[in-house]
């Protein structure tokens, strides 16, 4: 058979594969702790949970409108006005099945020879993934450990050319949790003004996890970024959904048709009782979300100070999203060597830096959405073997 060229260009989620490796060691005996995928470990709260079940049982079975239901739509709006203060139309909003569809329907939409996309690196390796599946050339974005793994804005500005359709961006981030200040937002949007047609994807999953009374800026902030802004979000990491395959994107007037054309194209629509069931997620009581913050960032404290306890690591702290991305350079280890022996030998599943780019070498992901009890017992055995 002959296969399209572009599918050589797809690359893959290593999380999925290092937790294959880890499934497969606890098969055989031996005892895991997953410190590499990025899920909750809280079940979905009970009333979603209800919701879902009760959609079932009362018969919505079909198909539903393939942009999504209207009730749901409205009600992401009224979640984004609640946590934005930015009022948007419910027409402007496309539920998908996960997140990674936002992403994906954006670089189909931008991306062809001869274009460029930015991306973060170290980033999600998808966003490289399908940046070069779409026919576009990848254009990193350099994260900085030494400004909390944010960018510089003018240097993102002097990188653009003729060429940019779409820079991405991450914040709260995977795999670093940084967040970018918003000083450095501030001065990218002014900078963008010089380049009207240039669009912007903002990922912003994480933007429920922001710790130390910090508020997260969304570039919904932005009014001057309307007309060519496109949001990312979904309920997998908020609501522990990640199982339920539910998100939603923000996308601009002009492209609503296309995208809907998208979704019709590809999966018609999301199934109709997991909708329901994120109607009730955004409207219904929110504590459980607040309970799930709150034990992250009980994680977060002691996940820095036993990273930077360990010989040959040093952590910046994490300010978002349920991620720490030592730096492990000290160890005289490379990523991918430390990422398997800890595996191998410990049986502590971690992901190296370089799955997530070229300027994550050196580094490693720690997921701490696990127990203090095993992110204790982790990182005990590490600073041992060490």
């Amino acid at each position: 058979m002959i296969t399209a060229q572009r599918t050589n260009h797809l690359g893959t989620e290593s999380a999925f594969e290092v937790l294959a490796k880890a499934n497969a060691l606890a098969v055989a005996g031996k005892s895991i702790i997953n410190l590499s995928i990025g899920q909750p470990d809280f079940p979905t709260p009970a009333n979603i949970v209800e919701a879902g079940r009760k959609a079932f049982a009362d018969g919505h079975h079909g198909y539903t409108a393939a942009n999504g239901m209207p009730e749901l739509r409205e009600a992401v709006a009224e979640d984004i006005f609640t946590q934005h203060q930015t009022k948007v139309s419910a027409d402007q909003i496309l539920i998908v099945p996960g997140g990674k569809v936002t992403m994906a329907f954006a670089m189909l939409v931008f991306g062809e020879p001869g274009a460029e996309i930015m991306y973060p690196d170290p980033g999600f390796p998808i966003y490289h993934s399908m940046i070069s599946f779409s026919g576009a050339t990848p254009v990193p974005i350099r994260l900085y450990e030494e400004k909390g793994f944010s960018f510089s804005a003018d240097e993102v500005l002097s990188n653009i050319t003729p060429k940019t359709r779409l820079i991405i961006l991450n914040s709260p981030a995977n795999p670093t949790g940084g967040v970018v200040e918003k000083a450095e937002l501030d001065k990218l949007v002014a900078g963008l003004e010089r380049f009207p047609d240039v669009a912007i994807l903002t990922d912003e999953i994480y933007s429920r996890m922001c710790y130390d009374g910090m508020k997260h800026q969304s570039l919904f902030s932005y009014s001057q970024l309307a007309d060519r802004l496109i949001v990312l979000n979904g309920w997998s990491k908020t609501y522990a959904m990640t199982g339920w395959r539910l998100g939603w994107g923000y996308w601009p007037k002009s492209l609503v048709e296309t995208v809907t054309r998208l979704a019709i194209n590809t999966h018609s629509c999301v199934n109709a009782a997991t909708q329901i069931a994120g109607i009730e997620a955004l409207r219904g009581p929110q504590d459980e979300v607040d309970k799930m913050v709150a034990a992250f960032d009980v994680r977060r404290k002691l996940i820095f100070e036993r990273l930077n306890s360990i010989n040959g690591f040093s952590s910046v702290m994490p300010k978002g999203a349920f991620y720490a991305f030592p730096n492990i350079s000290g160890t005289g280890f490379t990523s991918r060597e430390l990422q398997d022996r800890l595996l191998e030998e410990l049986g502590i599943a971690t992901i190296a830096g370089t799955s997530f780019g070229e300027q994550g070498e050196g580094f490693l992901r720690f997921s701490y959405a696990n127990s203090v009890e095993n992110i204790e017992e982790a990182l005990s055995l590490i600073a041992a073997w060490i």
